[in-house]
């Protein structure tokens, strides 16, 4: 009995074992499935080519064709005003716009007028007076008295010039004083808008005293700085053969964005030594007519100018590009792949692809991070 009690443990221990043995031998092997490539979740884009007509984009503040210091020409005291004579006043050439006391050069007219009056009085007394002295003259040869040519002297020439000169200072004696008494009106020199106001009625003003600051309206001038890399895509032929080129005006005007057509008509034909960049001109007809958001002076606008015809070209997003030329190519095999292209020009919103593209090729919108040749993705939005 001791025998069997130390043997039958041994006994399962051992066939234990063995069945496991068993078991380990039959099991079915493991099979291993290789991970899944990793795939990117991307927005796709198609490519397509589509008319471009480049444009050069530029700033500026509106300025007027023609600004004024108003000053009087005659001293006295202002004696009236026009209603449009205040800051923002519209006038119309011709209009009176200040009136100064005239009755100084009222009595000094009629000063000059006398004096002319006086002055021909004594021309024809002295014409009268020089006919007889030649009558005298032309008696005394007949009596043969007079033996000598007769002097100036005698024929009254010097008295009668003297008298000629006279009247001639009497008269521009009398147009000073006729001109004198039209500068006490000072009228509007165009249509255009009073900008500051430095007199008013009741002041009394010296000759050269500025009355007030205004500009014409006739059309407005912004000057557009274009830098050289950019004048190629400009015609700027067309200016020198007395033509314009076309562009688009934009401001913010209390949260609106309001738009003005304006038209480049000539360069100020040298480049500016310190940043490089020639200055078009571009102008607007009458930016204060009435019926529409007039263009004020001062307001700073964007411009769009109209540049030269590219033809048919991919337009691409800027920032679907990697590093200014390299686009994520999108394969039918839903994987990736770089493609460098032919960047023609790119602005601050697109690049201008000419080649490296054809129609209907499918590229990423972003340039995936990370990324790999020939990594999968899939599509987000198209």
């Amino acid at each position: 009995m001791l025998w069997l009690k130390i043997s039958l443990p041994i006994i399962l221990i051992v066939a234990a074992a063995l069945a496991a043995a068993a078991l380990f031998a039959a099991r079915t092997p493991a099979v291993q499935k290789p991970a899944p490539p990793p795939t990117l979740l991307v927005d796709v884009a198609v490519a397509k080519r589509e008319p471009v007509t480049f444009e050069v984009r530029s700033q500026g503040v509106v300025v007027p064709r023609t600004r004024t210091t108003m000053v009087s020409e005659v001293s006295g005291t202002i004696v009236e005003v026009s209603a449009a004579f205040v800051a923002g006043g519209f006038f119309a050439k011709g209009d009176i716009l200040v009136r100064i006391d005239p009755r100084n050069y009222l009595t000094a007219m009629k000063r000059a007028t006398a004096a002319v009056a006086q002055a021909k009085t004594k021309v024809a007394t002295e014409n009268a007076l020089a006919g007889y002295a030649v009558e005298d003259w032309e008696r005394l040869r007949s009596l043969d008295v007079a033996d000598r040519p007769a002097s100036d002297l005698t024929l009254r020439k010097p008295q009668l010039a003297e008298a000629v000169a006279g009247l001639e200072s009497a008269e521009a004696d009398l147009e000073k004083a006729t001109g004198d008494l039209s500068r006490t009106v000072i009228r509007a020199p165009y249509d255009g808008m009073v900008r500051e106001k430095r007199a008013d009625i009741g002041q009394f003003v010296n000759t050269g005293t500025p009355l007030a600051e205004t500009f014409a309206t006739d059309y407005a001038e912004i000057r557009l700085p274009i830098p050289q890399t950019d004048l190629k895509y400009l015609e700027l032929g067309k200016l020198h053969e007395d033509g314009s080129l076309k562009a688009t005006l934009s401001a913010d005007i209390g949260g609106t964005s309001r738009n003005w057509v304006a038209e480049i008509v000539r360069t100020e034909g040298v480049f500016d030594v310190d940043t490089r960049v020639l200055h078009l001109v571009a102008q607007v007809q009458e930016p204060y007519a009435s019926g529409r958001e007039p263009l004020r002076i001062g307001t700073f606008v964007s411009a769009a100018i109209e540049g030269t015809d590219a033809g048919e070209i991919f337009v691409i997003p800027r920032h679907s590009l990697e590093r200014g030329k390299t686009l994520w190519m999108v394969g039918k095999d839903m994987t990736i792949r770089p493609r460098d292209l032919d960047v023609v020009r790119a602005d601050e919103g697109f690049a201008y692809v000419a080649a490296g593209l054809r129609d209907g090729e499918r590229y990423t919108v972003t340039p995936p991070e990370n990324s790999l040749p020939g990594m999968r993705i899939r599509v987000n939005s198209e």
